[in-house]
């Protein structure tokens, strides 16, 4: 079994979630964090069944993920 971090983002019109540590774009949604945690799963193992396991990037784990926030100017 593979352990992934993956992200899960509350947004006002549901959640978003994806993984980190995959090559390639996995993204799931749904209208509560059960349903998109659900959907990102099975992205992922689509994900893996379509490319193979090449996929995991095994090499550079990722150990820890950060939120921050931080200010940009515009110019």
């Amino acid at each position: 079994m593979t352990q992934l971090k993956v992200i899960v983002e509350k947004h006002t019109d549901g959640y978003v979630a994806y993984p980190l540590g995959l090559k390639g774009i996995v993204v799931g949604e749904g209208n509560s964090y059960d349903e998109a945690l659900a959907d990102v799963k099975s992205a992922i193992r689509f994900h893996i069944e379509t490319f193979g396991e090449d996929v995991l990037q095994t090499d550079t784990p990722v150990l820890e993920a950060f939120v921050v926030e931080t200010a940009i100017s515009a110019s």
